[in-house]
């Protein structure tokens, strides 16, 4: 079976005590950073070697967002502006993540944590302003559902974030505790259209957010009443993973954050940092994807299809007199 976990790896290659781990563990896809990536020929070696430790096709992700957070870069890929900065609509958006999916498969990633559908607000951290599309949520749901469209005819799995929306939180969720206080109403007008908008894609990234109007208590990656939420009132029914375990606003042991996130109603659980000893206390605490997870699961593998032969030079020559 399955583990509900998808992991990194420390360097640029596996390590024996990495893929034995990993050979046991069966993580159902993996993650790469930037700390992983040192040329075309390393990088294609490294997902061909995670894949043959689980014995399958696993999908392998990565943060290909552009600008501020994109983990390919020249000369495996360009140099991507931020979503807020990106020039021409939503013909443009599809171009870029059209051509972004041919640089991903390229290197043998098929998966890709965007686009993020959040809606720009007053409170917007910065650090997460500079990565939205829009203020306004039909502008977002436009642009990102183009940019999804263009993943995934590239082949390339897209990871709507952050569910069910981190746009009207006061912080950045990778170093505080963000909470958004903003009432229902308000929340279903605005920032949770896109989700609404968005809620057949096959696979989505949690939030590590209080939202006050559902769970004053807990952020929604470990919140029931969230998640609950997320798949019935938003209509969410694809993959659910938790951003990644490590960020600062998640309390607890790192088991203890895999169990409640499991527990809360998420599919699988990300860990980022390629630490072999949390990925074992991770694995222990997560188990492995059971139920209606295994059909998602599925579901979202199954949406990583063969990409169409496409003119990259003419999609990119396009793409620059478009921007």
């Amino acid at each position: 079976m399955t583990g509900a976990t998808i992991f990194g790896c420390q360097g640029l290659r596996l390590t024996p005590q990495e893929a034995a781990f990993f050979a046991e563990a069966q993580p159902w896809g993996f993650i790469l950073f930037k700390r992983n990536v040192q040329d075309t020929a390393q990088l294609r070696a490294l997902t061909d070697s995670l894949r043959a430790v689980v014995g399958r096709d696993a999908p392998i992700f990565m943060d290909q967002e552009g600008g501020t957070v994109q983990r390919l870069r020249p000369p495996l890929a360009r140099n991507w502006p931020d979503a807020s900065s990106q020039p021409g609509g939503a013909r443009a958006v599809w171009l870029r993540h059209r051509l972004m999916a041919a640089e991903l498969r390229a290197v043998g990633v098929d998966g890709n944590c965007a686009p993020v559908i959040d809606v720009g607000g007053p409170a917007t951290h910065p650090f997460l302003l500079r990565r939205i599309w829009s203020r306004d949520p039909v502008r977002v749901i436009e642009l990102a559902q183009a940019a999804a469209q263009g993943l995934l005819d590239g082949g390339v799995l897209p990871v709507i974030k952050h569910l069910p929306g981190h746009g009207a939180a006061n912080a950045d969720s990778h170093v505080d505790l963000a909470r958004c206080p903003a009432p229902l109403a308000s929340l279903k007008a605005h920032d949770f259209l896109p989700v609404q908008a968005m809620a057949g894609q096959a696979a989505g990234m949690t939030s590590h957010v209080i939202y006050d109007a559902l769970d004053p208590e807990t952020p929604a990656t470990i919140s029931p009443r969230v998640v609950s939420y997320l798949r019935t009132d938003l209509g969410f029914d694809g993959l659910l993973m938790t951003d990644d375990l490590n960020m600062e606003a998640l309390g607890g042991s790192l088991a203890q954050r895999a169990e409640r996130a499991v527990a809360a109603g998420c599919d699988v659980v990300l860990h980022c940092t390629g630490d072999l000893a949390e990925m074992q206390a991770v694995a222990g605490a997560s188990g492995r994807l059971t139920g209606a997870s295994v059909q998602r699961a599925q579901k979202a593998q199954n949406a990583r299809g063969v990409p169409q032969p496409i003119d990259i030079d003419a999609l990119a020559a396009e793409f620059d007199a478009l921007t």
